[in-house]
């Protein structure tokens, strides 16, 4: 599989574009630890949006996938009515699936979007917005950079 290498300037050239294709506005947005973090705090600055929240969802290890995506840290968003969900891809689109599922189940009476940078065309769950087709594994910034420096790991 092709590994492709997306720098932070790319990621903010394309994370514009796409908050730009976005014509609503929402009241939060929930974060799909980890890969959705950096998406999220930036929008929720970009948009003046401070209820920016994270949920967890556990779907791979490294490059290889796990069975079902286990989700914890459900956020309170007992007081918010339109809320954006935000990861960097729906691949198999099994996260992105189960989160809302489990949202939506949470918190009947709120509307969800979501939004992804990445997506691929046979990803279960599609997202409202979406910004590139993914062609293979990418190796995001955040999840590169810092190994550069060789600092130690610590666990």
């Amino acid at each position: 599989m092709e590994r492709i290498r997306y720098d932070y300037e790319t990621f903010a050239k394309d994370l514009h574009a796409l908050a730009d294709s976005i014509d609503e506005r929402f009241d939060a947005i929930v974060a799909i630890a980890r890969g959705g973090m950096t998406m999220a705090h930036m929008l929720g600055e970009y948009w003046g949006v401070r209820n920016v929240y994270v949920i967890n969802a556990i779907g791979y290890e490294d490059t290889k996938k796990l069975g079902m995506p286990r989700i914890f840290n459900l956020p309170d968003l007992s007081e918010c009515r339109n809320v954006l969900v935000v990861d960097d891809i729906a691949d198999s689109g099994d996260t992105l699936l189960a989160v809302m599922e489990k949202l939506k189940s949470n918190y009947p009476d709120v509307s969800f979007k979501t939004a992804t940078l990445f997506y691929k065309t046979d990803a279960k769950f599609q997202p409202d917005y979406k910004f590139k087709k993914a062609e293979g594994w990418i190796d995001f910034f955040w999840n590169e950079d810092l190994k550069r420096y060789n600092a130690p790991t610590i666990r």
